[in-house]
C-alpha cells in the first residue's frame, strides 16, 4: 500500500467504473425512475469507492479495514437496487451484461484487499 494513492488501487478503480456506468444508466432514466429507485443506486453504487477511499485516508490499519467492509455493504445495496431496476424494467439486456461484468469480480477484489490492509511485504 506504501508509496500508492487510493486512485491507483485496482478495486478503487473497478468500484468507479461501476458508479461511472450506474450514473450513465439512470441519467437516462425518466424523472420518476430516476428520483426513486435512481437516485438509490447512484449513491449506493458511488459509496462503494467512497468508502475505499476514505478508509485509505484513515490513520489506522482497523479503520481502513472498517470502511473496506462498509464498502462491502455499499455493494451489496448496489445490487439490490439493481435488481429492483431491473424487476421493474429499467435495464436493458446489454446494461445488465455490462453491469454484471464489472459487479462480478468485485466481491472478491474487495476481499483481497481488506486481507491485504496491514500487511508488510
Amino acid at each position: 500500500m506504501k508509496g500508492e494513492s487510493f486512485e491507483e488501487l485496482r478495486v478503487y478503480r473497478a468500484a468507479e467504473g461501476v458508479g461511472d456506468l450506474v450514473w450513465e444508466i439512470v441519467s437516462a432514466w425518466d424523472r420518476f425512475a430516476r428520483d426513486t429507485v435512481g437516485k438509490q443506486l447512484v449513491r449506493a453504487a458511488d459509496s462503494i469507492g467512497a468508502n475505499i477511499a476514505e478508509g485509505y485516508g484513515r490513520k489506522s490499519y482497523a479503520d481502513n479495514r472498517r470502511f473496506v467492509a462498509i464498502a462491502r455493504g455499499s455493494l451489496m445495496e448496489t445490487r439490490h437496487w439493481l435488481r429492483r431496476a431491473h424487476k421493474r424494467d429499467l435495464l436493458s439486456k446489454e446494461q445488465i451484461v455490462a453491469l454484471q461484468s464489472l459487479l462480478e469480480p468485485l466481491p472478491k477484489s474487495l476481499n483481497v484487499y481488506l486481507k491485504s490492509i496491514g500487511v508488510t511485504r
